[in-house]
């Protein structure tokens, strides 16, 4: 999509998270995964110092993150894994396996975008390790609101199920008008636009799912 419309990790607007999270009583706290990285570390007979080079990250903070006295951000962890050959999808399996298996993110947790010409709001409900393969969204648009998007990736599709108000659909040459409780799936792989067709606001579920 365009600026105004969903995209991959890198088109979020809100600050990267250190990676993962669990609910402890108090709130949402980052999982530990430094006994994973070491134990990566010790299978492949790196020292700290050889990880430290290889990483970029300094000895002293990957030795606190491996005492899990420190959890590292996005950036950081997809350095050290790259270091060590593993993707990061491994790490962070790796690192909620022992974790509560129910996980929940409240209200302030989920990052949000707006278009305020474009009188639109994008929740992002997904979760970040699945961004650029499965995402979906919960958008609102004002009266007169439209999420104007360009081609997606070959293959792209896109659901839209309208939860309240009425909202005219365009994909490519195509146009249909929708209804609350109505869903459509449409090809995404081509200039779209999400438009408010109704007096009040109207808000929708948006599942883009990439090939």
């Amino acid at each position: 999509m365009t600026s105004s419309g969903p995209r991959s990790p890198a088109r979020r607007t809100t600050p990267r998270k250190p990676l993962g999270s669990t609910r402890s009583g108090k709130g949402i706290t980052p999982p530990r995964v430094g006994a994973h990285i070491q134990q990566l570390r010790n299978e492949r007979k790196m020292t700290l110092e050889d990880l430290s080079r290889a990483a970029g990250v300094s000895k002293s903070m990957l030795s606190d993150i491996e005492r899990d006295k420190a959890n590292p951000t996005i950036a950081m962890a997809w350095r050290l894994t790259h270091a060590l050959g593993v993707n990061l999808d491994r790490l962070f399996a790796s690192a909620s396996h022992d974790a509560d298996p129910i996980q929940v993110a409240g209200p302030h947790d989920i990052p949000t975008l707006s278009g305020t010409d474009a009188k639109y709001q994008l929740r992002v409900w997904g979760p970040i390790e699945l961004a650029g393969r499965f995402e979906w969204y919960e958008l609102t648009l004002q009266p007169a609101g439209a999420l104007v998007s360009g081609a997606h990736e070959p293959h792209t599709h896109e659901h839209l199920t309208v939860l309240h108000g009425t909202i005219e659909l365009v994909s490519g040459a195509s146009r249909r008008k929708l209804k609350a409780g109505e869903t459509a799936r449409y090809p995404a792989d081509r200039p779209h636009t999400i438009r408010n067709a109704g007096k009040g606001k109207a808000s929708a579920l948006l599942v883009v799912v990439h090939p």
